[in-house]
């Protein structure tokens, strides 16, 4: 029988996998059949992840992504060691809620580092022929505020800004070597990081936010299976784009 999202055999390597979207799309890509690489600073949270993984052929491996100089060395070793690559996901990111006024340069650097930075060196990493398959895909894991905006996030919006300006930009330049790079922009979902604002927010500030979602607050999972499809053959004609994520946030 005909599946397109198949992925046996195959091998990523997934950022921010301790947690979050990170670890979601981790399971959901092992679910599928792959072969899955953990990458993050926490190594017990890492382990809790490779606990949750279907299969065999998985792998934690340790990762400092705010060292971009060093990124495509360890994804040529990542490759030495366990096998070529048909993809990544970046999903490690930062937020920070910061008014303009309070916004110091190197805390807005900070999050360019992890968020954009990041992103250009592991897909300069990937492109190496000793790390990738024949045919590759990289997934940037981006956010609705790349497209819209909110008070008090500047630095995150124009980081996820410039990440949605490069996935077009990579896809055009490293098109001619059979790799596709695509984004997805997902809204709020309901991760560690959303319960924590949730606990500190008013009870009706959060209602709010989750009004503007006209299908509520999303899973991991829901964005994990948009990443699987923009790794997976049945996007093999699609590159350079955006998928949102948002349960119709930002068709308001």
């Amino acid at each position: 029988m005909l599946n397109p999202l198949d992925l046996s055999g195959r091998r990523y390597l997934v950022t921010g996998a301790s947690s979050g979207i990170g670890q979601a799309t981790a399971v959901y890509l092992s679910q599928l059949g792959a072969h899955v690489l953990a990458a993050g600073r926490d190594a017990e949270r890492l382990a809790a992840t490779e606990a949750l993984l279907s299969g065999s052929g998985h792998a934690c491996v340790a990762a400092d992504l705010t060292d971009a100089e060093a990124l495509p060395g360890w994804l040529k070793q990542l490759a030495a060691d366990h096998g070529l690559l048909d993809g990544l996901v970046h999903s490690a990111g930062a937020h920070a809620m910061r008014p303009v006024r309070f916004q110091s340069s190197e805390q807005f650097e900070q999050l360019q580092r992890i968020n954009v930075t990041a992103a250009v060196a592991l897909a300069k990493g990937f492109r190496q022929k000793q790390v990738r398959a024949p045919r590759g895909s990289v997934v940037f894991v981006a956010s609705v505020m790349g497209l819209v905006a909110q008070p008090g996030v500047s630095a995150y919006c124009a980081s996820k800004g410039a990440l949605l300006s490069l996935t077009r930009a990579l896809a055009l330049e490293l098109a001619s070597e059979q790799i596709r790079v695509n984004a997805v922009a997902p809204g709020q979902v309901l991760t560690e990081m959303t319960m924590r604002q949730k606990e500190s927010l008013p009870a009706e500030q959060f209602a709010a936010i989750e009004r503007m979602h006209p299908l509520g607050l999303g899973s991991p999972e829901d964005v994990a299976a948009g990443i699987a499809f923009l790794l997976s053959d049945a996007s093999k004609w699609i590159t350079g784009t955006t998928l949102t994520i948002d349960g119709g946030y930002t068709a308001a």
